[in-house]
């Protein structure tokens, strides 16, 4: 027996998916390798070859590969498993966009070639650790791949806003909030709020301000070891803190948001060679025709 791990994650609601992970399930177990689902998901999938273990941060315990079969939601729920682990996570594609996944469904044989002879490049991507102050006490940790987003909790009412950096008070805002992201974070939702894309080899922090009210209120990029804290001052609307738009910390007028750079990054699997701008121009359909490369001296 192979002491070989993958731990599937299914987005159990598309059909797509469910096929996909019983298709990957029996080639993966065919081929010698021990295959994990998840028990809330074992009924949906209902595959013999793959032993259901429980859903909690120990799911990953031991694996060699984390595979995530669905949109980038998936791959964001499969990176809570994943990187505790240390495993190698593995997305494939099967929502829309789908930016951070690496394969596509009509590539399953080849990717599990790839997997089982482990011809495949692991790249280590920044993720973001969260504090959130009340006074002198921390009431709530956490960490996210992509972003940290603090967001008016009222409907009704804008937010009030206080940026920092590095211990330096940097502006002042009303609007929806902000969002904090790595580099992969910079294609989800600080590119929404109109946040540049950065480049994911780029170690960087950035601020983007969602719907503000001010003069200044331009996306913001700082280095990989800046601090940036989000204070919410009195009688400026309480606000909601979510950690890749999954998990939420309720956040009170006069608490501290503190983002840094986090001490563990995602180890996401890379089966190809190509280059990010390439991926750029495919997922969002750029226009390139006309281009007539670089001229050979």
């Amino acid at each position: 027996m192979t002491d070989r791990i993958a731990l599937l994650v299914v987005h159990t609601g598309r059909r797509a998916a469910l096929s996909a992970g019983r298709d990957l399930i029996t080639h993966l177990a065919g081929s010698g390798m021990q295959v994990r689902v998840l028990e809330s998901e074992s009924d949906a999938l209902a595959c013999a070859d793959a032993q259901p273990v429980p859903t909690d941060a120990q799911a990953a315990d031991g694996a060699e590969l984390v595979v995530a079969l669905g949109g980038d939601g998936t791959l964001l729920r499969a990176a809570e498993f994943a990187r505790p682990a240390g495993a190698a996570l593995l997305g494939v594609n099967l929502g829309h966009v789908g930016f951070l996944a690496e394969a596509d469904r009509t590539d399953l044989d080849a990717m599990v070639e790839r997997i089982m002879s482990s011809s495949y490049d692991v790249e280590e991507r920044m993720t973001l650790y969260v504090a959130v102050r009340r006074g002198e006490q921390v009431v709530a940790r956490d960490w996210a791949l992509n972003d940290v987003t603090v967001e008016k909790a009222s409907r009704q009412r804008m937010v009030d806003l206080m940026v920092e950096v590095d211990g330096r008070p940097l502006s002042r805002w009303s609007g929806d909030g902000a969002v904090v992201a790595t580099p992969t974070g910079s294609t989800a939702y600080a590119f929404s709020a109109g946040g540049p894309v950065v480049w994911p080899a780029v170690e960087a922090i950035l601020v983007v301000p969602i719907s503000a009210h001010a003069l200044f209120a331009r996306p913001l990029v700082v280095g990989p070891d800046s601090k940036v804290a989000i204070e919410l001052p009195p009688n400026g609307g309480a606000a909601i803190a979510f950690c890749d738009g999954r998990r939420t910390i309720d956040v009170a007028e006069q608490d501290r948001i503190e983002v840094c750079h986090g001490s563990q990054p995602v180890r996401l699997v890379r089966l190809s060679g190509s280059a990010f701008t390439d991926r750029l121009v495919g997922k969002f359909h750029l226009p390139v025709r006309g281009w007539r490369g670089p001229v050979e001296e």
